[in-house]
């Protein structure tokens, strides 16, 4: 290990670096600014309000952007963390990522509230001795912050639901509601959930109220509020639906009102927002079946709990935890998974409506008696000219692809420069005019790669997941898709009303004589305009891919969300960087973003950068810390790396290593197991994780390209594997260089799709990038000549 640390001099303590990463977060998430310019804030709050708000709510970065950007976001009360008895593996943070949803923690730190809290912030929160914080506690909680008193406050639902409603979020996941508690109506015990209902705009999902309470005085003081009461029907008749009694799926009350799904629940929510009426909602979303308790076992288990509290005379706060403690003991534990179950459950819900109002409020209420549409997707258009009006839902695209490509279309302009001593100065002039010679086509970074999987192998089931505007250029894009014989079902067509910034993306590149590029730009905001939505995760789980290709273009959370959601649909995922700058996106820095994964559970499978963007990929992961993870720390040690320069110098070169260039990839081979560089006419490198089975380790034809075999007891590395594949052939007859990197990765998926090894795989690639070398396409129409070759080279073992 000491050997390998001094290969890369860089390397520091993992402890001290995650010490200090996380007071530099602690320090940021308090001064950070805070409230979303574009949050729905009630009409009730004034204008001089808001102004003052301002200074002391704090919204995290994530939940601000998803908030402007109509993305799906959920609010999560603290005090399940700070005063639950759940454990901490609820992962309810990660059930909402994974149903199209950012969790928003709400809480007060240190003084100050909060709406988006980190997993580090909460933490320190159940450190810091937290008091419960409800409406009446929030101005004494942050009014002492203020004066220098840093008291932390985990969020009761009345707390969560002021302080995420002026944030501007709409939906609320939790457990159970509290209530009027039994005798209350003698006692006036009666929970601040009830009347904050009554008064504050919020969709509550949870499981009815806690059984122990008197749900019938508790729905009556609910309706005397004017607080729509509705449970899911899940398959039952409206007129045999009852209220949920926590525990139990029945309460033996007809519930008031009953909502079918998600859409029907999220069109409610609109509709009481565009009445201003300020009252909120309770969706009653009973326990799963396997683990609710029968409502006779739970009858008998409550009334001895109450019983006891009575004869004890336990009251006020400290009557809820005596109940929840005895039904604990009282059904040998068998309370607690239901409980942790029946919250889980409703956060999904809970993801699963913002998801369908964030729909909702992007296309418009269902003018028809059909469901609402899960997503907008387009028919193939027959006149390039125009506009394109037919909409597919996601419900129609149905059929399995073996490839699903997520990424930029773009109408692209080449520039190549042809001045009159090109010859002997083949770079253009800068502050001036150039001659050249300017040709358009349709490129784009993932519609190159799913063109060239496509075209290599006719076989390959390839689909696009794009965006274009409603616009000329975007009929012409859909056109050109359609000529190639391409599944355009998955592109999305925006308009400028509704998606403001939604042109079709346009890249623009400006070569030297030898076409080679001198300088590009690109305008594709209509990819960083717009968010990951539940109807993209729809598409992913309706075309059940074996490879997911994401491209940079996106923003950092949103590739995130493609990748998870392809690695919940069992797919393998494909990073393509894009460029230098766009590459780094990967390796952003993840306050707040679900974790990227570790071999062997690693979110990317595969990544194919150039020696730049390698190099970018390498300094971001550095620089944002993912190096000081006690996990990547972990695959590192097992690698065995021993005189690792003479073996990096003899693998690839001196030169190379003096680059660091296969340092660089070893380092960021447990985010990301198989990497290949390309290197231009020098050829790629390939550089992967072997895994203890595999076959290559005990193959004396594959033995020159062991860089290291595992020492030590890891599970599952077993070697490192690195081999330079020269270039297939020195081209001198450049036609154009755009697109061959994202040729040489969609040729690689097309093989890998068809079970392929990428060893046997990358000379096949590195020859139709060659194709579209001498080609004046972006992806050359000539790869189907490669494809018994491809199909050969998957064939090999």
């Amino acid at each position: 290990m000491q050997a390998f640390r001094r290969s890369f001099p860089h390397s520091r303590g993992w402890t001290n670096y995650r010490r200090a990463l996380i007071a530099c977060r602690t320090s940021h998430a308090l001064n950070r600014a805070s409230f979303p310019a574009s949050a729905n804030v009630s009409r009730s709050y004034s204008s001089g309000s808001l102004a003052g708000l301002k200074e002391i709510l704090n919204v995290s970065e994530e939940v601000k952007d998803a908030l402007a950007t109509n993305k799906p976001v959920i609010a999560l009360e603290s005090t399940i963390y700070t005063h639950g008895a759940l454990g901490n593996d609820l992962d309810l943070e990660g059930i909402a990522r994974r149903n199209g949803a950012v969790p928003a923690v709400v809480g007060i730190l240190g003084g100050v509230p909060t709406v988006g809290l980190t997993p580090e912030e909460v933490t320190r929160m159940v450190e810091g001795a937290p008091k419960k914080a409800s409406r009446r506690d929030l101005a004494y909680l942050v009014g002492s912050g203020m004066v220098g008193r840093k008291i932390n406050g985990g969020t009761t639902i009345a707390g969560t639901m002021v302080l995420a409603r002026l944030a501007g979020i709409r939906v609320f996941g939790t457990g159970g509601l509290g209530g009027v508690h039994r005798g209350g109506h003698v006692s006036f015990d009666i929970s601040a959930d009830l009347t904050e209902l009554g008064r504050t705009r919020m969709a509550v999902v949870s499981s009815g109220s806690k059984g122990f309470l008197d749900i019938p005085r508790t729905l009556e003081y609910l309706e005397t509020q004017g607080v729509l009461v509705s449970t899911f029907a899940d398959g039952r008749r409206d007129g045999h639906v009852e209220f949920p009694a926590f525990w139990a799926r029945e309460s033996g009350i007809k519930s008031p009102f009953v909502v079918q799904d998600e859409e029907h629940a999220a069109a409610i929510l609109l509709a009481q927002e565009k009445l201003n009426i300020e009252t909120g909602f309770l969706f009653a979303n009973p326990i799963p079946k396997e683990y609710a308790i029968p409502g006779s076992t739970m009858i008998t288990v409550i009334e001895q709990a109450v019983r006891e509290s009575i004869e004890k005379g336990v009251r006020g706060s400290e009557n809820t935890p005596f109940i929840l403690r005895r039904i604990r003991e009282l059904t040998n534990g068998a309370s607690v998974p239901a409980n942790k179950a029946l919250v889980q459950a409703n956060v999904e819900r809970a993801a699963k409506i913002a998801g369908a109002v964030s729909r909702l409020v992007s296309e418009g209420p269902s003018r028809s008696n059909t469901p609402v549409k899960q997503w907008s997707g387009l028919e193939k258009p027959s006149d390039v000219a125009a506009p394109i009006q037919n909409v597919k839902t996601a419900s129609e695209v149905t059929s399995q692809a073996d490839i699903l490509v997520a990424g930029s279309v773009a109408v692209d302009l080449s520039c190549d420069y042809t001045g009159m001593n090109s010859v002997e100065d083949p770079i253009p002039q800068l502050h001036t005019s150039n001659p050249s010679h300017i040709s358009q086509s349709i490129g784009g970074v993932g519609r190159n790669v799913a063109l060239a999987a496509h075209r290599v192998n006719k076989h390959t089931a390839v689909r696009l997941c794009s965006m274009v505007g409603r616009d000329l250029a975007g009929s012409t894009v859909l056109a050109s898709l359609k000529s190639c014989g391409m599944d355009t079902s998955c592109i999305q067509q925006l308009s400028h009303d509704e998606h403001p910034g939604s042109r079709t993306a346009q890249y623009v590149s400006v070569n030297d004589a030898n076409k080679h590029l001198v300088l590009a730009m690109a305008d594709m905001d209509i990819f960083t305009n717009q968010s990951f939505s539940p109807s993209w995760a729809s598409t992913i789980t309706s075309s059940k891919p074996k490879w997911l290709v994401v491209d940079a273009n996106w923003k950092d959370h949103d590739i995130r969300a493609w990748m998870q959601a392809g690695k919940q649909n069992g797919a393998k995922i494909a990073f393509e960087p894009v460029s230098k700058a766009k590459s780094e996106r990967l390796f952003c820095i993840d306050r707040g973003l679900e974790s990227l994964g570790v071999f062997p559970q690693a979110t990317v499978d595969l990544t194919t950068p150039n020696q730049y963007e390698l190099a970018a990929m390498h300094a971001a992961a550095q620089s944002n810390e993912y190096f000081e993870d006690s996990r990547w720390w972990s695959v590192i040690d097992a690698f065995g790396m021993r005189g690792a320069r003479d073996r990096f110098v003899k693998l690839t070169s001196a030169a190379m290593t003096d680059a660091g260039i296969p340092q660089q990839a070893v380092r960021l081979l447990p985010f990301i197991p198989t990497i290949i560089t390309k290197l231009g006419s020098d050829g790629a490198l390939l550089t992967t994780i072997l895994r203890k089975d595999d076959p290559r380790l005990f193959d004396a034809a594959h033995e020159p390209f062991i860089l290291s075999r595992c020492i030590n007891d890891h599970a599952d590395v077993g070697g490192v594997y690195m081999r330079m594949y020269p270039s297939v052939e020195q081209v001198t007859d450049v036609v154009s260089v755009n697109g061959i990197g994202d040729t040489f990765i969609g040729a690689l998926v097309a093989g890998l799709a068809q079970g392929g090894k990428v060893h046997n795989l990358i000379n096949v690639a590195q020859k139709a990038a060659v194709l579209t070398l001498r080609s004046p396409q972006s992806v050359s129409e000539k790869l189907g000549s490669l494809e018994n070759e491809l199909i050969v080279a998957a064939s090999l073992p």
